[in-house]
């Protein structure tokens, strides 16, 4: 929500990221730097200023708007294959058990179990909330009479971005409008 008492602090104004062809380096988490960062990158010239807030930061020699979208001077080339993380096994999995679709108290599970000879890696390893978890204990789905929602999968940055759009943050400044894709009401 936006309220105007927000814009009397800098550090609630971030600066809205996008990569050097004007698309968001990130959808989830929302690309994003803090003011000071996005100042800093100004005056370095490897960012352009698209869009400013009404705010304005001195010092004794000069005064400068707050950027609200700045664009990359380099265009950043997304790896094609993100790392493994829980982060991003969990959007992989739109953050919800792949075997009740519950979105609480999320675990990650060993399709084929690690007792078993199972790996960590992502064709292997599935979102589960916890009582799902420890349902299926140190068995395969099939073993504990459990079906997985979709197999797991090595997905593409791509993939997760697209997963990403469907959660849009809670807070989205009016200035980010045409440079992100979601179907919502922004707050001004």
């Amino acid at each position: 929500m936006y309220h105007s008492d927000l814009m009397r602090h800098p550090d609630s104004c971030p600066a809205l990221v996008l990569n050097a062809d004007y698309t968001p380096l990130s959808y989830y988490p929302l690309s994003l730097w803090n003011w000071q960062t996005a100042i800093k990158a100004v005056f370095l010239e490897r960012v352009d200023i698209v869009s400013e807030y009404d705010r304005e930061v001195h010092s004794p020699s000069f005064t400068m708007r707050l950027p609200s979208v700045i664009a990359l001077r380099q265009y950043v080339k997304q790896s094609e294959h993100p790392a493994f993380t829980r982060f991003n096994l969990f959007l992989r999995d739109r953050f919800s058990c792949q075997y009740c679709g519950s979105p609480a108290d999320l675990t990650f599970d060993h399709v084929i179990p690690r007792a078993q000879g199972g790996r960590t890696t992502w064709e292997n390893v599935s979102t589960a909330c916890a009582p799902c978890n420890l349902r299926k204990g140190g068995r395969t789905p099939r073993q504990a009479g459990m079906r997985l929602f979709e197999p797991p999968i090595r997905p593409t940055s791509w993939q997760l971005q697209e997963n990403g759009r469907s959660f849009p943050p809670h807070y989205l400044h009016q200035s980010w409008r045409d440079w992100l894709y979601w179907d919502i009401e922004l707050d001004a």
